[in-house]
Formats: structure tokens, C-alpha cells, sequence
């Protein structure tokens, strides 16, 4: 015997016993399945409440679905809107005490001798500012004395410098910032011809 004829043998085998099998759970089952058109009138109602049961049953639980689905919706539209009305809470808490800081600075100026300490006041006002925008992904874009690269720097003007290599960022006009890697604004930049 060839391997194909022993895998149609084996194939009608296995197939036979699947037959068995479910000849012998119907069997255990107590009723075989009876035609609708060799029915009673009594077994055709029975059967009639039987369906009618099963499709409202499976009507309600259709209607349940559709009424999870349309709370889950408006579940998720709440919290899209909440997380877009609070998204920023806690950057915005830690930026309240250097705002406190600047306040502390321009009730200080009102003294006649307070130009060193309201230049102070602003000095750690800066820095804490810095720390909070650091702690939330920002970064500074470094300009003076690297090559220019526009994916980071923006040209405004350029002058002739002879102790720099040409293309070299001599001058910055205002700084560039980084959100956890990606560009939110080029430094402004004055470069080397």
C-alpha cells in the first residue's frame, strides 16, 4: 500500500469514528432531531416558543451590546476631554512657584536699592523655570560654535568671521527647544560665510 491509499484509509477511519461519536452523543442525548415537516402540531408550537425564546433572548442581549457600546463611547469621548482640559495640570503646578518667584521679584524692585537682588531674584527665577521645562522633556538647542544644521537652526543673516570654519554658528538670536527629541523651535541664528 502507497502512502495516498493509506491516508484515504486512515482518513475514512477517522472519519467513521467522528460519525460514531456523534451518533452515540445524539443517542445519549435522549431525542434525535425530528424534520420540521414530519412535526406535530403540538411539537411544531413547542418547537415555534423554543426559537421564539432563543431569538428574544438573543435580541435582549443584542440591545445590551449596543447600549455598552454607545455608554463606552461616551466614557472614552469624557475622558478624551478631560485628559485634554487637564493635560497639563502637572507641568502647570510646578510652574506656580516660579511664578510665585517672579512676583517675590517685582515686589522686591520697588527698593531703591534692589538691582542686584531683583537680577539675582530673576537669575534663580530662570533657573527653576528651566529645571521644571527640563523635568518635562525640554531641552535646549545647542547653537554657538557647532556647524549649522537647519533640521535645528534657522539662518537670518551671515557674516565673515575668520577665526570660525565656514557654515559655523557664530551668533544666536534666540534659542532653539527640543520636546523629548523632536523640534518645537529652531534657534534663530547668525552664521559664518
Amino acid at each position: 500500500m502507497d502512502e495516498k491509499q493509506s491516508a484515504e484509509v486512515l482518513s475514512e477511519e477517522v472519519s467513521g469514528e467522528v460519525e460514531d461519536d456523534l451518533s452515540s452523543e445524539d443517542e445519549s442525548q435522549g431525542e434525535k432531531e425530528i424534520p420540521l415537516a414530519e412535526m406535530t402540531k403540538d411539537q411544531l408550537i413547542e418547537k415555534i416558543s423554543e426559537v421564539q425564546a432563543s431569538a428574544d433572548t438573543n435580541m435582549d442581549n443584542y440591545l445590551r451590546s449596543q447600549a455598552e457600546m454607545e455608554n463606552m463611547k461616551k466614557r472614552f469621548q469624557k475622558d478624551k476631554q478631560d485628559l485634554i482640559k487637564y493635560g497639563n495640570e502637572t507641568l502647570t503646578k510646578q510652574l506656580l512657584p516660579v511664578a510665585d518667584n517672579l512676583e517675590k521679584a517685582l515686589d522686591h524692585s520697588e527698593d531703591e536699592n534692589s538691582l542686584e537682588a531683583l537680577r539675582e531674584g530673576v537669575d534663580l527665577t530662570l533657573k527653576g523655570l528651566m529645571n521644571v521645562l527640563e523635568k518635562a522633556g525640554v531641552e535646549v538647542v545647542e547653537a554657538v560654535g557647532a556647524a549649522f544644521d537647519p533640521n535645528f537652526h534657522e539662518a537670518v543673516s551671515e557674516q565673515a568671521d575668520d577665526r570660525a570654519a565656514p557654515g559655523t554658528v557664530l551668533k544666536e538670536l534666540q534659542k532653539g527647544y527640543l520636546l523629548n527629541q523632536r523640534l518645537i523651535r529652531p534657534a534663530m541664528v547668525i552664521i559664518n560665510k
